[in-house]
């Protein structure tokens, strides 16, 4: 089954160019995992502050793999001091 999250950063007042790097960094080594169906980040144009990540995967193994891989890594110790708030949803589709 695929699993497809959806997750919302809010920047700090004045990180949004340093949110808007550390999460496109993501893109393209996400891209290359094996087991990614879709991985992009956008902006939204009527609150620059606001990021949505939209990630699918084959399954279950291939998200874990993402989030034990380095660019994950860097990015999860990284993104705090230039977010304001994070949440995120998560469907799995059979």
């Amino acid at each position: 089954m695929t699993i497809t999250k959806r997750v919302t950063f809010i920047a700090k007042d004045g990180d949004e160019q340093k949110m808007k790097e550390l999460l496109a960094a993501m893109v393209k080594p996400s891209k290359a995992e094996v087991g990614c169906v879709f991985y992009e980040i956008f902006q939204y144009e009527n609150n620059r502050k606001k990021f949505m990540a939209v990630e699918t995967w084959e399954n279950e193994k291939a998200l874990d793999g993402h989030k034990t891989s380095a660019h994950y890594k860097v990015y999860k110790s990284s993104y705090e001091p230039f977010c304001n708030k994070k949440y995120s949803d998560e469907l799995e589709v059979l």
